[in-house]
């Protein structure tokens, strides 16, 4: 069932348990993040100051949700070589950890086998879906809520096998 989209901040404030984030681009165009990956384009040199305006909001957001007690992972399933994208996002993945989050990267190859959903999505407790629907040129078209049980199963044994087989971030080198 389609519900009203809630904000990142209401969703995560909202979990109690778990927050799971599965991305499956190897590139994103989001207005929020086109100075900043322009920016890491032409110097190399990535925003990682947790307290700036680019990652503040987002820190504070994680850094609340799992002082609450929830668990906050995301995997990024991904192509090699990776793209100029996901070298950015890699970049920045110290944000990510330093917040909170729990983070893996998996080759898309050793993705083959899993039946995936076909959109990016965040499953909150294992029963709220926000699906994050994309562009061709990686655009956000929004966003999607869906209760469906039989649909939120799909994404949490969809995220589950992707988690296992993923590499931490630690251990995830890009080449």
């Amino acid at each position: 069932m389609s519900q009203k989209v809630p904000s990142f901040a209401e969703l995560l404030d909202g979990a109690q348990q778990t927050a799971c984030h599965l991305e499956m681009r190897d590139a994103y165009g989001v207005d929020s993040e086109a100075d900043d990956f322009a920016g890491w384009k032409a110097t190399g040199q990535r925003d990682i100051d947790p307290g700036s305006p680019y990652w503040g909001p987002w820190v504070e957001l994680i850094r609340r949700t799992v002082t609450r007690g929830v668990v906050v992972r995301r995997v990024r399933i991904v192509s090699e070589p990776v793209s100029d994208y996901i070298r950015y996002e890699h970049a920045g993945t110290p944000v990510n950890l330093g917040a909170g989050e729990q983070v893996r990267w998996l080759p898309r190859r050793r993705a083959s086998d899993v039946a995936l959903p076909g959109n990016d999505f965040w499953l909150i407790d294992g029963r709220l879906i926000r699906w994050n629907h994309f562009t061709g040129n990686g655009a956000s078209a929004g966003g999607e809520i869906c209760d469906d049980p039989a649909t939120a199963k799909l994404c949490g044994d969809a995220f589950e096998v992707v988690w296992e087989r993923a590499v931490p971030h630690e251990n995830y080198t890009i080449n």
